[in-house]
């Protein structure tokens, strides 16, 4: 493919190989944000149009706020790798990626400019606007592959984009001292808590038990969710944030 006209009317276009067809005819319903982990933006945006990386994202969008498009929102771009949502696993057939210029947590992990986030409010916005994407299927690519992913990371202001409209959250409950779950835990309500993980929308088995895997789905919740304190136990800050967050949808 050379070219391509923009689906978002501010990105540069800058053709990816790396995409195909979206498999089981199935439209882009989510919004998947990463960041991108490489020491510099340039690095980044050559390594997503790498036929030799194979790994692309629609988006990328940089510290000042300059976007670019590689895949067409139609096609489906290799962004999300092994990941679920909802017990999905085809991530890419059903989502839109957007790279987000970061170094990560291996590289410093600076914050977010304000300019790159007032893009990707724009960007997601376009984007949910033009496929109807609801609000609470704006993820990070930690929400859709645990343990394997951190990004965009706990410094990400999820609060900022939700205050101008794009994303799903609620105010998360304080941090105090009380009752708490980690592993090793057993129980009735160690099981209500992986049942209501999974009613959002996470991996996780339903056991009672609280095993490594349920303690790493936590840490990504917390990371997403209630970001000052992200430790994998599951203390009443965390279950009380999930209980809001699972009440914001139903109503």
């Amino acid at each position: 493919m050379s070219g391509f006209l923009p689906d978002e009317p501010s990105a540069e276009v800058r053709v990816s190989p790396n995409f195909g067809p979206r498999r089981d005819t199935l439209r882009p319903d989510m919004i998947v944000l990463h960041y991108t982990g490489m020491a510099t933006g340039a690095g980044a945006e050559a390594w997503l149009c790498d036929p030799a990386s194979e790994v692309s994202s629609h988006y990328l969008v940089h510290e000042n706020g300059h976007i670019v498009q590689m895949v067409r929102e139609n096609d489906r771009a290799w962004h999300a790798g092994k990941s679920s949502w909802f017990g999905r696993a085809d991530i890419n057939s059903c989502s839109i990626g957007i790279e987000i210029v970061n170094p990560g947590h291996s590289l410093g992990y600076p914050g977010f400019p304000r300019r790159q986030i007032d893009a990707v409010i724009g960007l997601c916005a376009g984007i949910a606007g033009r496929h109807s994407i609801a609000a609470e299927r704006v993820l990070a690519h930690s929400d859709v592959a645990p343990g394997r992913k951190v990004d965009p990371g706990e410094k990400f202001p999820w609060r900022t984009l939700f205050a101008a409209g794009v994303g799903h959250l609620v105010a998360a409950a304080p941090v105090r001292r009380g009752a708490v779950f980690k592993t090793g835990d057993t129980g009735a309500d160690v099981e209500a808590l992986q049942s209501m993980l999974a009613l959002y929308g996470y991996g996780v088995e339903i056991s009672g038990i609280f095993d490594r895997q349920t303690e790493i789905v936590v840490e990504a919740f917390q990371r997403h969710f209630r970001p000052c304190k992200v430790d994998g136990v599951a203390d009443g800050s965390t279950q009380r944030t999930l209980e809001r967050l699972l009440a914001s949808v139903r109503s």
